[in-house]
């Protein structure tokens, strides 16, 4: 049994199309990332599978249930589907405890378990409208997990969050799914959330589905420079240049331009194991190097680890494997 299935979701804006004929499914337990630029639709879609907006056309089944949209139902929403919005509302001057009891649907002892898995124990007796936007965030998703839905969407979790917060929040997510057998679906635009999180993620551009596909193969594999940009820096090749580049090598792209992520080209300290390059920037990241240079009268993004590179330096390029992918 599929767990869910969309097919054909179609969403007209005041202008022009906001979804376009959108396909595809999830398996339970899978998790699944939808990627994009803003204004692709990847929120109206979220919201759509959620039953909070009525599509144009196509349908949405959750475990062979019909999704209904708001037009055809009184109180929006579906059941064993929980949506997590950007806003995560909390009723003001309410002590969290409040907030939280009106939803349980669980024991005292389930609830507090939920409670330490989300970090919020310690806040229970804390009014609301004194908890910092990660805090309140933490409480929205307990107050929706305490119906003990089956699938969890959430729109840009991630967002306006501080790094210590993210981490923590992801940390959540993560035992959430794995404590609680819930199925996770989410929108996001950082690839850092996505990419070591999902193992499927769907890429949106003007209200269609691009590409879909493992981490892996979106980041290695992407179909344009569109889906190679939302995931990172990438280093795009003319066919000329790779012919350049690499000499009879680049016969394999059949005058298609070859992409190389930074961390794709390797230094080496010898001419005969690389083309030469002239450094022009070097920018510390912390766990990395990214160099600027000039090969061949084109300029290259490269990730190193190596330190005692400077502005002028010669350096010699090759790339990391021979397995190479062009668009």
């Amino acid at each position: 049994m599929t767990f869910l299935e969309v097919t054909g979701i179609s969403k007209l804006g005041e202008k022009e199309p906001v979804l376009k004929d959108i396909h595809f499914t999830q398996q339970e337990f899978q998790n699944i990332a939808i990627a994009g630029e803003t204004g692709s639709g990847k929120s109206t879609l979220l919201k759509i599978i959620a039953g909070l907006i009525q599509p144009d056309a196509g349908q949405v089944f959750f475990l062979e249930d019909r999704v209904k949209g708001p037009a055809e139902k009184l109180v929006p929403g579906h059941p064993g589907i929980a949506y997590l919005s950007q806003q995560f509302e909390l009723a003001e001057f309410l002590r969290v405890e409040q907030v939280l009891r009106y939803a349980n649907t669980l024991t005292q002892e389930e609830a507090n378990n939920l409670y330490e898995l989300c970090h919020i124990s310690h806040l229970l007796h804390r009014r609301t409208d004194q908890l910092s936007g990660g805090e309140r965030q933490r409480i929205a998703l307990a107050r929706l997990l305490l119906t003990s839905p089956s699938l969890l969407l959430m729109d840009e979790p991630f967002s306006n969050l501080d790094t210590g917060h993210k981490n923590l929040l992801k940390t959540i997510i993560h035992d959430i799914s794995e404590q609680l057998d819930i199925t996770c679906l989410m929108v996001s635009h950082d690839p850092q959330d996505t990419l070591s999180w999902a193992d499927q993620i769907l890429v949106m551009k003007d209200g269609q589905l691009v590409q879909q596909g493992t981490s892996e193969e979106i980041y290695r594999q992407p179909v344009n420079t569109y889906v190679a940009g939302l995931f990172g820096k990438y280093n795009l090749l003319s066919s000329e240049q790779a012919k350049d580049f690499l000499g009879g090598s680049a016969n394999g792209g059949n005058g298609k331009s070859l992409l190389l992520r930074p961390e794709d080209l390797v230094l080496e300290p010898e001419e005969k194991k690389g083309s030469s390059a002239t450094v022009n920037k070097v920018t510390f990241f912390g766990s990395y190097y990214e160099v600027e240079a000039t090969v061949e009268n084109f300029p290259v993004v490269v990730r190193t680890g190596v330190r005692s590179l400077a502005q002028g330096d010669t350096v010699y390029l090759r790339p990391a494997s021979s397995d190479l992918w062009y668009l």
